[in-house]
């Protein structure tokens, strides 16, 4: 899958204990601390989204953290609906 049929989800994306300066992109309410890709992966299963995991990857902003990505193929809905998406079954699986 090439990136351009897929959005690009990094789990700094849903870590609560970052700033959105540090890459965070959802209110902390719906965060949980320090996720991993397998914590989103399960999300993305139970949502029944396909996607694609790059385990060995580091967020650019910090490049010595290798946390991995996940592209998820696009589906009609935006990034922002798709992150809330996932956001919304991570909260509920920490609970």
């Amino acid at each position: 899958m090439q990136s351009r049929d897929g959005i690009v989800i990094w789990p700094v994306y849903f870590d609560s204990t970052r700033t959105r300066g540090e890459g965070r992109r959802l209110p902390k309410n719906l965060c949980i601390p320090s996720p991993n890709i397998g914590i989103i992966e399960g999300a993305l299963k139970k949502l029944g989204l396909n996607y694609e995991v790059f385990p060995e990857s580091a967020y650019p902003r910090t490049p010595w953290i290798k946390s991995g990505f996940i592209i998820v193929r696009k589906t009609g809905r935006s990034k922002s609906q798709i992150l809330r998406e996932i956001a919304r079954e991570l909260v509920k699986s920490k609970v």
